[in-house]
């Protein structure tokens, strides 16, 4: 009797359990916003800027003639221009002006004034580019205009502030004349130079 009774409670307890299963706690998942992407602002190069700029160069007269070479030179002075971007293409103008001061004692201080065309390419925080324009060169023993050509780089260290590097070449065609009046020295000048832009 007590055999029937035990097996009928173990069936009746399978039963339930087969019939209903087991169900799991339920736990509620916290609830998390949505994360929204990191949106990058494009660089932007466009509008007016000022600075300063210093450097070293060297002249060569091409050895023609008496007069010693122009040589060694300090290069500092400063610049304004404006440049704006076409998609990843930034296209300006500068004037700028360097006094020089060469090593050589045979030479005065000189002033060079440059009015030079500026094409880069926006990579960010870096803009290198190209350059291309006159320059005009006064000292005591001559005067001339010639022909200015580089590559540079800027670096943006903050929105408004750009710092760079810059290599250019100035031609000057017959700048002094020997002792017999005939013009044929020339003079191709070669500066490097650091500079620190604001961006109005």
């Amino acid at each position: 009797m007590k055999a029937i009774g035990y097996a009928t409670l173990v069936s009746l307890i399978a039963g339930g359990a087969y019939a209903g299963g087991y169900v799991a706690p339920v736990v509620e998942q916290p609830v998390v916003a949505p994360i929204e992407p990191m949106t990058i602002e494009p660089s932007n190069w466009n509008g007016f800027y000022a600075g300063l700029q210093y450097g070293k160069g060297s002249g060569d007269l091409g050895n023609r003639g008496t007069q010693p070479d122009f040589g060694d030179f300090d290069a500092y002075g400063v610049h304004a221009g404006y440049q704006r971007g076409f998609g990843k293409f930034v296209l300006g103008g500068e004037l700028d002006y360097n006094k020089l001061s060469p090593d050589e004692e045979a030479y005065s201080d000189g002033d060079m004034t440059r009015l030079r065309l500026r094409a880069g390419y926006d990579m960010g925080k870096f803009l290198p580019y190209a350059t291309l324009g006159a320059a005009k060169l006064d000292t005591d023993e001559f005067s001339d205009t010639g022909l200015t050509y580089g590559l540079g780089v800027d670096y943006k260290v903050a929105e408004h502030f750009t710092v760079g590097a810059e290599y250019t070449r100035n031609d000057f065609k017959d700048v002094l004349q020997d002792s017999a009046g005939v013009d044929g020295n020339d003079l191709d000048m070669d500066m490097v130079q650091i500079r620190a832009s604001y961006k109005f």
